[in-house]
């Protein structure tokens, strides 16, 4: 959705293992948040495209920044010992 707008099929490939519902879910969200924009085609097949708005572009910067970090760290989770949980803590 970086450039161009992206139909539900291709986010939802793009994005791997996520349930319908759950990127429904989200997209309206995001969709309520003034991030994107959808647009319906009442076409047969009907055709929905989703598009970042222009507040949701002012997001892309933050968002790269996170992958870029995600990617650079992501051997940190299989090094750290588990957490404990504050029920574990005797409190």
């Amino acid at each position: 959705m970086r450039t161009s707008p992206r139909r539900f099929s291709g986010l939802k490939s793009s994005i791997g293992s996520i349930s319908a519902k759950v990127l429904t879910s989200n997209l309206r969200s995001m969709e309520e948040d003034g991030l994107l924009t959808r647009h319906y085609y009442p076409e047969v097949p009907p055709r929905v495209e989703y598009e970042l708005t222009e507040l949701g572009q002012s997001l892309r910067p933050i968002i790269d920044q996170m992958a870029r970090w995600g990617r650079s760290n992501q051997e940190l989770g299989s090094t750290q010992p588990p957490r404990r949980e504050d029920s574990q803590l005797g409190g």
